[in-house]
């Protein structure tokens, strides 16, 4: 098997459909799709069951109670049988040439990695988006989906279940481990940004669970990789969640940040003097800044100054 492709389902029908006709559209041969039905209370699993009788060949349907995103992609890899995988969200879809531009590249290149860029999709239209903005090696981390990992890289890495932001976690060590990625500067996956998700949330103190994850890469990444904690610690904690956590309307939301603010100190006790912060664009730094010293509504109104300007 070339390709195995792993989507988790959970009360999606009205956006199943199209997810799995735009996977089914692609020309890899040796292919197949695990949907994972997990534990959904509408019509979502009868979709998939068709879907799965009328391609035995290429469908895989796995119906386990709900244990959450994490658990159900997990359950998929222990029967992925491709010798490369892909992951789709069920209310997302991809282009038509996703999976074969995506494997033409890993096999012409010898990448154990390569991403693709994306469509941020809303009701007033869609916006492209780059997959890596910044020069690191992580700057890609986070989403899943937009991604084909060679079976060797990953094969014994697994999603942490029972938190958010497990797509961080697993991108990360993947990333870490390959040997060569690579980027295709096409946008190639469409996901859907003005549903209820992890990144549109209202719940703070769930926002934690990143803490937890990122107590998971500080085990698995060591001492020695220092500089690609730092890098995470400042972009995916002090930067995206404590700004995240600021829009929202709980009650929680500063109690939750300060305690962000404490984990990126203990690690990060001087700032000024972290590698990581001063390679940062200067406006990044700004932000970081005002966060790590508490100011992060200050922050939040110089980003939305900087939207308001921007065309």
């Amino acid at each position: 098997m070339k390709l195995s492709v792993i989507v988790p389902v959970y009360n999606t029908e009205q956006y199943l459909h199209r997810c799995a006709d735009s996977l089914l559209r692609q020309q890899v041969d040796e292919s197949e799709f695990l949907f994972v039905n997990d534990g959904s209370k509408d019509s979502s699993l009868g979709i998939l069951k068709e879907y799965e009788k009328r391609f035995p060949d290429r469908v895989r349907v796995l119906d386990v109670p709900n244990g959450g995103q994490g658990r159900a992609r997990n359950i998929a890899l222990e029967q992925a049988e491709g010798e490369y995988i892909g992951f789709a969200d069920s209310d997302d879809w991809v282009e038509d040439t996703m999976f074969s531009a995506l494997l033409s590249l890993a096999e012409k290149e010898q990448a154990d990695i390569t991403v693709c860029d994306s469509w941020r999709v809303t009701e007033a239209g869609r916006t492209y988006e780059k997959a890596c903005p910044q020069d690191h090696p992580l700057a890609s981390a986070g989403s899943v989906w937009n991604k084909l990992f060679r079976r060797e890289c990953v094969a014994d890495l697994r999603f942490p279940e029972g938190v958010w932001y497990e797509d961080l976690a697993y991108t990360a060590k993947a990333l870490m481990r390959s040997r060569k990625t690579v980027f295709l500067p096409k946008a190639l996956y469409c996901y859907r940004s003005g549903n209820v998700s992890t990144m549109r949330n209202q719940n703070a103190k769930k926002n934690l669970d990143m803490l937890k994850v990122m107590d998971e890469l500080i085990a698995f990444f060591g001492r020695e990789r220092q500089d690609n904690i730092d890098f995470l610690l400042l972009n995916h904690v002090l930067l995206e969640s404590v700004k995240r956590v600021n829009l929202q309307q709980s009650p929680d939301k500063k109690e939750v940040i300060r305690e962000m603010r404490r984990y990126v100190r203990h690690y990060i006790p001087h700032l000024s003097r972290c590698e990581s912060f001063r390679s940062e664009s200067r406006n990044r730094r700004i932000i970081m800044w005002l966060n790590y010293h508490g100011l992060e509504d200050v922050g939040q109104a110089l980003l939305e100054l900087k939207a308001k300007r921007s065309p």
